[in-house]
């Protein structure tokens, strides 16, 4: 039976309850990079819900119910959670809207939007306590560096590294990860930009509303703030980045949280847990171009690409990576792609 029958079954059963006599409609609300699926319910008295459909062939519903309850026990605005069944993968949620912060930022908006990303971030960080959340561990981080050379250049741009740029890479990694984990670990959305966090109303009450949080873990304290300033889908020039993390970081030394206190020394660890990132999404985009058909991500490679360039070839230990990416790229033009 196809999963849509199923989740209007389910949700024939579970509306009633709370709404009595009401019909309701029933259409997608979006889709994300994995398995789930999203849909907007709507109520006859006007309100909607969202269900999430998630295969538990592929995906668990479990980790999106534990962070909901940290999330919203450390004070952010995340969904309320009506009704589950983890049998078979379905979710009613809140509704926390149909626009995200990428809809509607720019000069104007921007100040008083990032101004609440950063104060909901240092609250979920405040709450932080290991042994709660999987750890973003060497394993985890390295697991995630090591698809830079199978998806990324072996599959996307169509290059097979020789042993010198293999170990040039190895060698690149291993310094990234050192810093990594030598960074202060906090509780980690782990994908905290402006497609995941929404607007919630007019004049920005509650803001953000917090999305796909269901992989969070334990791990350095300014992973969730490259992610957020050095977005995949949006970007700003650096003196306004600067601002942007200098207002975090003010508001985390207020609060009490072990960012260093050179601001120099922090912006340095911001960067490098970016390179790690930016690789990771490389992977990402380009796995899901070629092995689930979502090309979509494509037109972003460039961005994320940019901000990678930027660190390496600002940081010594780094530069080898820069021109590793200089030889990649020009190959990739010899190959015929093209951004």
């Amino acid at each position: 039976m196809p999963r849509t029958v199923l989740l209007r079954d389910w949700l024939e059963r579970q509306l009633p309850r709370q709404h009595p006599d009401q019909e309701f409609s029933f259409e997608p609300a979006s889709a994300d990079a994995s398995f789930r699926r999203y849909f907007r319910v709507g109520l006859a008295d006007g309100s909607t819900r969202i269900v999430m459909d998630a295969p538990p062939e592929h995906e668990d519903c479990r980790p999106f119910l534990k962070v909901a309850a940290l999330f919203r026990d450390a004070g952010v605005h995340v969904p309320e959670v009506y009704a589950e069944d983890l049998a078979q993968g379905f979710l009613l949620l809140s509704d926390l809207g149909h626009t995200t912060y990428l809809n509607v930022l720019d000069a104007t908006t921007a100040p008083k939007l990032y101004r609440d990303a950063n104060a909901a971030l240092v609250d979920i960080q405040r709450a932080s306590r290991p042994g709660v959340l999987p750890e973003y561990d060497h394993a985890l981080l390295s697991r995630e560096l090591d698809l830079f050379p199978d998806w990324y250049v072996a599959r996307h741009l169509e290059v097979r590294l020789d042993a010198g740029q293999q170990a040039t890479l190895r060698s690149v990694f291993d310094k990234i990860l050192a810093n990594n984990l030598a960074q202060p670990q906090v509780f980690v959305h782990r994908d905290y930009h402006s497609r995941n966090l929404m607007v919630s109303a007019d004049d920005y009450p509650e803001n953000p509303g917090i999305i796909d949080f269901q992989d969070a873990v334990y791990g350095p304290i300014t992973y969730d703030l490259v992610s957020l300033y050095r977005d995949a889908y949006i970007h700003w020039e650096e003196a306004q980045e600067l601002d942007f993390v200098i207002r975090y970081w003010e508001t985390a030394r207020q609060a009490g949280l072990p960012v260093p206190a050179d601001f120099h020394d922090f912006y340095r660890d911001y960067e490098w847990m970016g390179a790690q990132r930016q690789l990771k999404v490389l992977d990402i985009f380009a796995r899901l171009c070629h092995r689930d058909g979502k090309d979509g991500y494509l037109k972003d490679m460039p961005r994320v690409l940019a901000y990678l360039r930027q660190t390496c070839e600002r940081y010594l230990d780094l530069r080898p990576l820069a021109r590793l990416l200089d030889k990649l790229e020009n190959r990739r033009v010899n190959v015929g792609f093209t951004f």
